[in-house]
């Protein structure tokens, strides 16, 4: 152990008269399976397969067995994973109409073996068909192993967020170039530290005046009623805001009525501290407008997530909204 004042800087004991493990140098462990069993579920049941033969669908994940956790020691992050898994599927046979299931068996999914070498099973049910069964064995087995892919880059990117704290020293210090796509800290005016982050661009057309679909952004009981949860809503110039149940915060700092909002903003589960600057525009085209979105400082682990917060959770829920009668609007 290192003496009081001395040895690593990450083991910052001059500061902590309990030796707390500071930014987890020493050995930490954190168990994944609730969360992987989540996330396979996620990423797999769903996936469409179509080919020439027909179309196939995950329909569920009807068999989830194993354990999968994550360690650091010394900087360093060491996972483990162990997954037997079954699957149903179900198709529809393009030239005659006729529907078949089966199912996908996946007894070994763990760190030992590279996912192209993991053994994927296809089974149908009896009966004629067996052309779905070959769509499924090739066509299926290759998006399957895709969403393996993901589940494991999640596992060690979104899954370890906080595992690996930067130490003192490094706080200071400046991200390559080419991975630092975000503000600069002046503008994101954040005490957080550097992480990858990237920039993310959307574009949604709203049946909406402008200044009406403006008005959804910043009156709190309009929020409300698309959010479907209390909120904190304070439309003005370093007024706070917070959604979802606190799953999503931040401040307003720009207000242009019928034109622009800038926010900073973040979610709950991104690194402590850390916003990304959410620019609105507002392009009114009469009885449309063209809502552009445009979010700098979006951790890498978390863009698909973000994309589908704005996407699910905003636009959707705003669209539903705005088709229901004036006088609820109001």
């Amino acid at each position: 152990m290192a003496k009081w004042g001395q040895g690593d800087p990450r083991w910052i004991v001059e500061e902590r008269a309990d030796g707390t493990n500071v930014n987890n140098w020493h050995w930490t462990e954190r168990d994944a399976t609730g969360w992987s069993k989540g996330k396979l579920e996620e990423l797999l049941v769903g996936l469409v397969v179509e080919g020439e033969a027909g179309r196939c669908e995950i329909s569920d994940l009807k068999h989830v067995e194993g354990e999968a956790s994550c360690s650091s020691r010394k900087g360093r992050l060491i996972f483990f994973y162990e997954w037997n898994l079954r699957l149903g599927w179900k198709g529809t046979v393009k030239e005659s109409g006729e529907k078949h299931k089966g199912s996908v068996e996946i007894p070994n999914l763990s760190e030992e073996n590279e996912v192209d070498d993991t053994e994927i099973n296809v089974s149908k049910k009896k009966g004629e068909g067996d052309v779905l069964k070959d769509l499924m064995r090739t066509e299926g087995a290759t998006k399957v192993r895709e969403a393996l892919r993901d589940y494991l880059r999640a596992l060690k990117t979104e899954f370890t967020l906080g595992m690996i704290l930067p130490t003192k020293a490094a706080t200071g210090q400046e991200l390559p170039a080419e991975q630092n796509n975000s503000a600069s800290p002046q503008s994101l005016d954040t005490v957080g530290v550097k992480i990858p982050t990237v920039k993310i661009l959307m574009k949604e057309i709203f049946n909406s005046p402008a200044d009406k679909l403006y008005s959804i952004f910043t009156t709190k009981d309009l929020v409300q009623k698309f959010s479907k949860c209390p909120a904190v809503i304070e439309a003005e110039k370093g007024g706070k805001l917070q959604m979802f149940d606190g799953c999503v915060s931040g401040e307003y700092a720009e207000l242009v009525p019928g034109q622009r909002i800038v926010l900073k903003w973040r979610c709950r589960n991104w690194p402590d501290e850390h916003y990304a600057m959410v620019a609105l525009h507002f392009k009114d085209m009469a009885a449309q407008t063209e809502l552009q979105l445009e979010c700098r400082g979006v951790p890498v682990s978390n863009e698909d997530s973000t994309r589908q917060c704005w996407k699910k959770q905003y636009f959707e829920e705003i669209r539903i909204l705005l088709q229901q009668p004036q006088d609820s609007m109001e």
